[in-house]
C-alpha cells in the first residue's frame, strides 16, 4: 500500500514534465520544417521523402541568421546578460550582508524597500524608466547594466540576506581578530560560502536578463539588438511571419540557458537544500 502514493507521484511528475517540455519539443521540430508545414501541421513530424517533402534540414537555421544578424544579436546579449548577472551578485551580496550585520533603521528602511521593489510590477514603472534611461543617457548596451542591477537586486539580496543569517558571526569575529578587514573578511569568508546560493540566484537572473524583451526594447531600442528583439523582426508586414526562422531561433536562444543550467544543476539543487536546511 505505501507503494501506491509513490507511483502516483511518480506518474504525476511524469506527465507534468511533459507539458513542461512538450512545448519546447515542438519548437525544435519544427526548426527543421518548412514554413508552410508549420502553418498546417504544427504537430507532426517532419517528412523526409516524396511530395509532402516537409523536412528542409538546417535551412531555417541560416536563413534566420542571415535575416536577424544573430551574431550581432547574441554579442549584446551575451554582454547584457554576463555583465548584469556579475554585477547583481557582487552589489546584493555585499548588500546582504552589510544589511544583516549592521542593524539600523536606514538598512531595515533599504531592505524593506529592496523586499518591496520585487512585488512591483514592471508594467508600473517602465515609461518612468525608460525616460530616466534617456535623460541619464542610459539607453545603451553599457547603461541598461545599470538598470538590471537595480531591478534584480530585491530578490537577490533578499535570499541571499536569508542565507547570511545563518552564518555563525564567530567566524567574522575570528577573522576580525586575526586582522582581517571587512572587504577581506567579505571575500575570502562570507562570499565563499555564498557559492551554491549564487549559482542559484545567477541562474533565476540569467533566466531573466536573457529571455528579456520588455526592457531592452524600452531603453536601447532597435539599435543594440538582443536576440528576443531581433527575433521578433522576422514578423513581417500584414500578419506575415517565417515561421521557420523563428523556430530555428528560439532554439538557438534557448540552448546557453540550457547548456548553462545543465551544467550548474548539482549546484542550484545544493544551494536550495543549503537554504532549505540553515533557512
Amino acid at each position: 500500500m505505501k507503494t501506491t502514493p509513490r507511483v502516483f507521484i511518480t506518474v504525476f511528475l511524469i506527465l507534468i514534465s511533459f507539458v513542461v517540455l512538450f512545448p519546447i519539443i515542438m519548437v525544435f521540430i519544427n526548426s527543421f520544417k518548412g514554413s508552410l508545414f508549420i502553418s498546417n501541421a504544427p504537430f507532426s513530424m517532419p517528412v523526409f521523402e516524396g511530395n509532402a517533402a516537409s523536412y528542409v534540414g538546417l535551412d531555417n537555421y541560416f536563413t534566420g541568421v542571415k535575416k536577424i544578424n544573430f551574431f550581432s544579436a547574441f554579442g549584446y546579449s551575451l554582454w547584457i546578460t554576463v555583465a548584469s548577472v556579475a554585477g547583481i551578485l557582487i552589489v546584493s551580496s555585499m548588500l546582504a550582508w552589510y544589511i544583516t550585520r549592521v542593524k539600523n533603521k536606514l538598512n531595515s528602511i533599504i531592505y524593506y524597500c529592496l523586499v518591496f521593489s520585487m512585488i512591483v510590477p514592471f508594467q508600473m514603472v517602465m515609461f518612468t524608466v525608460s525616460k530616466m534611461a534617456n535623460i541619464l543617457h542610459l539607453d545603451n548596451p553599457i547603461g541598461i547594466i545599470v538598470i538590471y542591477i537595480g531591478f534584480g537586486c530585491g530578490m537577490s539580496t533578499f535570499m541571499f540576506a536569508g542565507f547570511i543569517k545563518s552564518i555563525p558571526l564567530a567566524m567574522e569575529e575570528a577573522a576580525m581578530i586575526d586582522g582581517a578587514t571587512p572587504p577581506q573578511i567579505f571575500w575570502h569568508v562570507i562570499f565563499p560560502m555564498l557559492k551554491s546560493q549564487a549559482i542559484t540566484i545567477g541562474i533565476l537572473e540569467i533566466m531573466w536578463v536573457w529571455n528579456d524583451y520588455l526592457l531592452p526594447y524600452l531603453t536601447i531600442g532597435t539599435e543594440y539588438k538582443t536576440i528576443p528583439i531581433a527575433i521578433q523582426y522576422l514578423r513581417g508586414g500584414y500578419g506575415a511571419v517565417d515561421w521557420g526562422a523563428m523556430m530555428a531561433m528560439l532554439v538557438l536562444a534557448m540552448l546557453p540557458v540550457i547548456i548553462f543550467y545543465m551544467i550548474c544543476q548539482k549546484h542550484i539543487i545544493r544551494g536550495v537544500l543549503a537554504g532549505a536546511v540553515k533557512g
